[in-house]
């Protein structure tokens, strides 16, 4: 019933979302131009208004929520998986090696015509998870390892995309990498919902079949073992779930902050400690998060709309620090 529910809010968000922006489009307009590119209406409408709808902000709507999903999906899985509160998707380093294989690609030109900004950011994420795991293999190779493999990766990379910018990008690059450095939903297509959603939906499906062992991670790997979890075998694929899922998501919109580490404890502090059903909250919660957050930082940022990585971050603190008060005046 909360799932529905949560849906329910979910797709009257994105409804409301899409009359919000420069060009005023109706609520009745929006649910006829979507009816009419399903198949379901004929409807007379606007050009305009439905290449707004169907070209433009749907799209940006969906990537928004899927991204916000995936987000806080990982950062719910990290935070039982090293039982770690602070732990988020970004942990792993993946966050800021995306942005290293990003601008080697925007200001370098290294592979640029091959991969694109989205294509360097993937595969500097994917070189910075390897980083890791090596890193923590030659560590104790438990969370402790993994968890300052991914502070020192994340130095690592952070200083070699500082380096690239200062000693040779100009101020047309810079201004470009920046932008998409601070995370960005400008000019979303049909082909990244297809990426952003799928891959979204893969990882909840993963997850809701881990929900069992991520309860039984939370109170250590000694009782995780006990209880009949293949520790290693499952940390593995949980953490390479997570890696890809980041790597995908951050190619896509940048880099996004706060999502992965507040909303997860939303959730739990709404549904309880329970996989089964803080996975499926920390989903939609997050889905509806950045579809209000990008809503909003179009309409009061405009016509430059706000970077959504900057919106999520000034929402996101003061939200943490209100959740860590609860959580206090609670135990």
């Amino acid at each position: 019933m909360l799932v529905f529910a949560g849906i329910v809010v979910f797709l009257a968000s994105v409804g409301v979302a899409m009359t919000l922006g420069p060009a005023d489009v109706s609520l009745v307009n929006v649910r006829d131009i979507v009816s009419n590119h399903l198949g379901l209406t004929e409807i007379p409408v606007r050009v305009s208004e439905d290449a707004i709808v169907w070209q433009e902000r749907l799209p940006r709507a969906l990537v928004a929520a899927a991204c916000g999903a995936g987000l806080g999906l990982c950062g719910a899985i990290l935070q039982s998986l090293l039982r770690n509160p602070l732990a988020d998707p970004f942990i792993l380093g993946v966050s800021s090696a995306a942005s290293t294989g990003a601008v080697v690609v925007g200001v370098l030109g290294l592979g640029g015509s091959a991969l694109g900004l989205s294509g360097g950011a993937f595969v500097g994420a994917l070189l910075a998870f390897g980083l890791v795991l090596l890193l923590a293999r030659f560590a104790d190779g438990g969370t402790g390892g993994i968890v300052l493999a991914g502070v020192a990766s994340t130095q690592l990379f952070s200083a070699l995309t500082s380096l690239v910018i200062f000693a040779f990008a100009d101020s047309d690059e810079t201004r470009g990498v920046m932008f998409w450095l601070l995370g960005s939903l400008e000019g979303m297509r049909w082909d990244d919902v297809g990426l952003t959603v799928a891959v979204t939906l893969v990882g909840a499906v993963i997850a809701m079949l881990s929900t069992r062992s991520l309860d039984a991670f939370a109170f250590g790997d000694e009782v995780a073992a006990s209880l009949g979890v293949h520790v290693a075998r499952t940390r593995t694929v949980l953490l390479v779930l997570t890696a890809l899922l980041t790597a995908s998501l951050v190619s896509v919109v940048g880099a996004v902050g706060f999502v992965g580490l507040v909303l997860p404890h939303a959730a739990r502090l709404l549904f309880g400690e329970r996989h089964a059903r803080v996975i499926p909250a920390t989903v939609v919660i997050g889905a509806i998060f950045m579809v209000w957050v990008d809503a909003v930082s179009r309409v009061a940022f405009g016509p430059t709309p706000l970077p959504v990585g900057v919106g999520t971050a000034l929402i996101g603190v003061p939200v943490f620090v209100l959740l860590l008060v609860r959580r206090r005046a609670a135990a």
